[in-house]
């Protein structure tokens, strides 16, 4: 199979939407697909790459102003058109909705195939960022957009349950769901005190203080903010430490807020790092927390979940799915602050409970395996195209008994 990828975010660039599209595009094509991946260049030009079955071209594209390290790609349609129609895909997985959506949906049409969209954000995502009192207009505005627009799409993928009922709801259509994924063997509960050490060492961070971590975008939508002043009394009360990793426009105000609660020498922000070296950082942490309220999934969750972490967040959009409230960590109401405080107090206090929360939920990390979300991918790729081409099959089958009536009429004079 012939499959194309669409994406603004393409790793080096990282974001859940930028790792997914990559891990899903390069396991296809180790299981044999021909892969193309259109996305936007980490740089000012661009250019492309291959390896074996996987084509990835990087678009001329320009700094993204709401996302630190983020670009994007303007006017592409006929770029990507001429790409698209070189390589004439079997079917298109996009995971933007907008410019790179609707090219896909335009080709598609055109050349008689499916293309499916994976749902990575929904409109809360981009109300977050505006003030209180135009938010409601703003989603419902971007959902009255979002009932036309995903009706031209073959398929919808939802990365959990919570999301696809959302979708279904507003939208009258109904996704199908697929994790994220996982991979488990790069994340795992530490085996050797040893190796925990020398992270910690690595990372300036005291051998012996319990460690609380919260990875992820340090923007508005994230709500470090209230992660920070949550974690003060337990600093007070534990003297525990907070390592704050990635990076964002917020980063320089959370530093000045830790600075104001006089927790600064206890607050470690590590600015970005690699995927790749991340497993450590979640085996060299006690505790995982989050505020965040607007996650489709929030791989996060997974990872911590997975490295053995009970997790403390905020009971909003899909996190019950992943953190079960009183099992594997602490799930408090949106703006609860003493709850949320109480219940990292609690964790950091009680490194047995913590150990036993940490352990179920690497459990319930385990139905999220990357190999599973792959097997997902490759059997609605087939199944949709299957669907597709019959569906063209009927409508040919009907157009040419019309014209054979036409010309029975025609035979007929």
């Amino acid at each position: 199979m012939r499959i194309a990828y669409l994406t603004q975010s393409y790793p080096p660039m990282i974001s859940g939407a930028a790792l997914s599209a990559q891990q899903t595009a390069e396991a296809m094509a180790k299981r044999g697909h021909q892969v193309l991946v259109i996305a936007a260049s980490d740089r000012e030009n661009p250019y492309h790459t291959y390896k074996d079955n996987l084509i990835v071209v990087r678009l001329c594209s320009f700094n993204n102003p709401m996302r630190v390290g983020q670009r994007l790609i303007l006017f592409p349609q006929r770029t990507i058109l001429k790409l698209l129609n070189r390589f004439q895909p079997d079917i298109i997985h996009t995971h933007e909705p907008l410019q790179m959506g609707m090219l896909a949906v335009k080709y598609a049409k055109r050349a008689h195939i499916p293309v499916t969209l994976t749902t990575h954000q929904l409109p809360w995502f981009v109300a977050s960022y505006l003030p209180q009192s135009f938010r409601p207009l703003v989603e419902t505005a971007l959902w009255a957009y979002a009932r036309m627009s995903l009706k031209r799409y073959s398929s919808l993928i939802a990365p959990t349950q919570t999301i696809a009922t959302i979708v279904k709801e507003k939208t009258g259509l109904k996704p199908d769901v697929i994790s994220y994924g996982l991979d488990l063997q790069a994340f795992h509960p530490p085996h050797l005190p040893d190796l925990v050490t020398a992270t910690r060492t690595k990372l300036n961070l005291p051998s012996n203080a319990p460690v609380i971590l919260h990875v992820g975008r340090l923007d508005t939508d994230k709500s470090v903010d209230k992660v920070i002043r949550a974690v003060a009394p337990a600093i007070l009360k534990t003297e525990a430490h907070l390592l704050i990793v990635g990076d964002g426009c917020q980063k320089n105000h959370l530093i000045r807020l830790c600075s104001e609660l006089k927790i600064e020498e206890h607050v470690h922000f590590t600015g970005f790092i690699h995927p790749s070296a991340l497993p450590e950082i979640y085996r060299a942490a006690n505790v995982f927390i989050t505020a965040s309220e607007i996650e489709t999934q929030g791989i996060v969750l997974l990872e911590a979940a997975a490295s053995g972490l009970p997790i403390v967040a905020v009971n909003a959009s899909c996190i019950s799915e992943i953190v079960h409230d009183r099992v594997n960590g602490f799930l408090t109401e949106p703006g609860n602050f003493h709850a949320f405080s109480d219940a990292i107090i609690s964790l950091v206090s009680n490194p047995k409970r913590a150990y036993v929360m940490g352990r179920e939920g690497r459990i319930s990390a385990e139905e999220h395996d990357i190999h599973i979300t792959w097997t997902q991918h490759e059997n609605l790729y087939f199944e949709i195209e299957k669907q597709t081409r019959r569906q063209y099959s009927t409508l040919r089958q009907r157009w040419m008994a019309r014209w054979d009536f036409v010309k029975t009429l025609i035979d007929l004079k």
